[in-house]
């Protein structure tokens, strides 16, 4: 199983839903940048479940513990292990999921594969797993903000068909965590919270876009074939669980522009090249440009839901489902921390990549 991402800055996640702990192991981060662990607490925070009434209320403090890597509030620059221990663990909910696969979850795919599941929870298909990945993308938020790369904002503009308006750039951390939705219309806000409520009651669920902006990229990061820094992003983020679908830019609204119009003009201001327009995203030929780069991550709906549905057994009888448990009606909300922690991964392990790659001012002398 791959549970590795990276290249330089590399990180390795473990554990499952219902165990004993989840958590992270990442290496390659440079030393002497200065931690402490209450900076990995906010984000996992932000991530938690039973944060509020429109996520899953199970109740985990997600706290945070550092067991190799950091020593007097500085890395090591050796292998920094992050572990969080499961106390709100009920695997005994899950028992009527023993021998029945959920639709559209990953019960199937998984024991196809492996012959062999977890079937408490999921097991490394629960997006538990993902606190290991913010747990390192908190980590590489730090090591990017000491090379001068600005803020990673994410944010729900989509709940359902209830899209935000407003303007993606300006939107700042402030304003997304004014409202438990995390998105940063108000307006929009309000009726996402009434249309979550109604799927919760109804037992069902609902899906949504979460677009990020991640500020202060230089540019030069990226590799212009196979390892292109939009296609990085896309393979992060849509390694997320849940997560069906990636735009960066434009996107798929680009389709209905013509070239004059969807091309973005260069201009110099205050000796930096700019474009005057950002429908590229923030990434040209696969490699940074400077600009503020904005990708948008569509969530489906989450799959687990307490509606009665068709499905078959491991004995290949058909039976229905109401499944137990406690699931989120709409995974957006708490997407958003997911979605800047990969984000920053790939900034981070990009920048190493680049500080590794290219001579200094001058080139080598000798």
């Amino acid at each position: 199983m791959s549970s590795t991402f990276g290249q330089i800055f590399r990180i390795h996640t473990w554990g499952e839903s219902h165990g004993g702990a989840v958590g992270v192991v990442i290496d390659g981060c440079p030393s002497q940048v200065p931690l402490d662990v209450a900076e990995i607490q906010v984000e996992l925070d932000r991530r938690r479940p039973g944060q509020s009434r429109l996520t899953t209320p199970r109740q985990e403090a997600d706290r945070a513990e550092i067991l190799s890597g950091v020593f007097e509030g500085r890395t090591l620059g050796t292998p920094i292990l992050v572990l969080v221990r499961n106390e709100d663990a009920r695997a005994e909910a899950y028992e009527q999921m023993r021998d029945v696969y959920r639709p559209s979850h990953a019960d199937f795919t998984y024991e196809a594969k492996y012959g062999i599941r977890n079937w408490q929870g999921g097991g490394r298909a629960s997006a538990r797993e993902t606190i290991g990945r913010v747990a390192a993308g908190a980590i590489a938020r730090k090591v990017l903000s000491l090379f001068g790369v600005g803020e990673i904002v994410a944010f729900v503009s989509q709940v359902h068909t209830v899209e935000a308006k407003c303007e993606a750039v300006a939107v700042t951390r402030e304003q997304v965590e004014a409202s438990i939705t995390r998105c940063p219309d108000a307006s929009a806000a309000e009726e996402m919270i009434r249309r979550i409520d109604d799927a919760r009651r109804a037992g069902d669920s609902l899906g949504g876009v979460v677009t990020c902006v991640a500020h202060g990229v230089p540019a030069g990061l990226g590799e212009p074939v196979f390892e292109k820094l939009d296609a990085e992003l896309a393979r992060a983020l849509l390694s997320l669980p849940a997560c069906k679908g990636f735009e960066i830019g434009s996107g798929f609204a680009g389709t209905r522009l013509t070239g004059s119009e969807h091309n973005d003009p260069f201009f110099v201001e205050a000796g930096r090249v700019r474009t005057r327009t950002n429908r590229s995203g923030g990434v040209q030929g696969g490699i940074s440009n400077g600009e503020p780069i904005v990708v948008r991550a569509a969530f489906k709906p989450t799959a687990t839901i307490r509606k009665e549905q068709e499905t078959v057994n491991r004995a290949l009888e058909s039976v229905s489902l109401e499944a137990q448990g406690r699931h989120d009606p709409c995974v957006l909300p708490r997407a958003v921390p997911m979605v800047e922690a990969m984000v920053a991964l790939v900034l981070c392990d990009h920048l190493l990549r680049q500080r590794a790659t290219v001579a200094p001012a001058g080139g080598f002398s000798g």
